[in-house]
């Protein structure tokens, strides 16, 4: 449930595609600096959950607040320029463009100096794209495609990073890094709502996980009250 100090309340949120219910009132909040994980098995509702978040699906009930305001009804744009920033499953990259010239496109909402600064933040936080600066997002292998596509949210200097999956589909030498970068991330005061398959990542860096299945929110709690449960979680996911 949310509390008066929440940086993100999502209450009673119902959501449907047609006449398919996939979120059945769920409720959850994050706190400034804190790093959430969303676990669940596929079509549990995660990633419908970041995207009614981010504006990019209309809840049927419910609303999301992000910082005492109700965000629920409003367009994408609006929500990202309050510095609410998603890196989805699709990266939605610009393969023609130069990694920078990628990294850039999310500084669209800062002056020209910011974006010059926030530009050598992320290349302290990913040494391989300052290396990799003027080649064509599509030479990339599929981890550092990824790296962009964090390295472009974090040009906007978001409020809230919402991570759609950032492990999927990498091979482990990427998975490791991906995992060490958000560690740096969060040991620099980042707030994180991170939907994660990879559950080693997810207890690795989150402080709190939530279970959603079905649609409800089923379980939940602080990682480190976990003392290597972890097989309970699985059992709790995906049986």
């Amino acid at each position: 449930m949310a509390t008066h100090d929440s940086l993100l309340s999502v209450e009673g949120l119902h959501v449907s595609y047609g006449t398919k219910e996939i979120l059945h009132g769920i409720d959850y909040s994050i706190s400034e600096r804190e790093v959430v994980a969303v676990l669940g098995a596929n079509g549990s509702g995660k990633s419908t959950s970041l995207n009614t978040i981010s504006g990019f699906v209309a809840p049927t009930a419910g609303r999301v607040v992000f910082d005492g305001t109700d965000i629920t009804q409003l367009p994408a744009h609006r929500i990202f320029r309050l510095g609410v920033v998603q890196v989805s499953q699709s990266r939605d990259l610009f393969p023609d463009l130069s990694v920078e010239h990628n990294l850039r496109l999310g500084a669209t909402v800062r002056n020209r100096d910011e974006a010059e600064e926030q530009l050598q933040v992320v290349f302290e936080y990913f040494p391989r794209l300052r290396e990799r600066r003027r080649q064509q997002v599509r030479t990339l292998s599929g981890g550092e495609q990824q790296m962009v596509a964090i390295g472009r949210a974090v040009m906007a200097k978001p409020r809230l990073l919402l991570l759609d999956e950032p492990s999927g589909g990498l091979a482990p030498q990427f998975i490791n890094e991906i995992g060490t970068i958000i560690q740096a991330l969060k040991d620099n005061g980042s707030t994180m709502l991170m939907v994660e398959q990879n559950l080693a990542l997810a207890f690795k860096v989150a402080d709190r996980f939530i279970i959603l299945r079905d649609g409800v929110v089923s379980d939940g709690g602080f990682v480190k009250s976990l003392q290597g449960n972890h097989d309970d979680i699985v059992r709790t996911i995906y049986l």
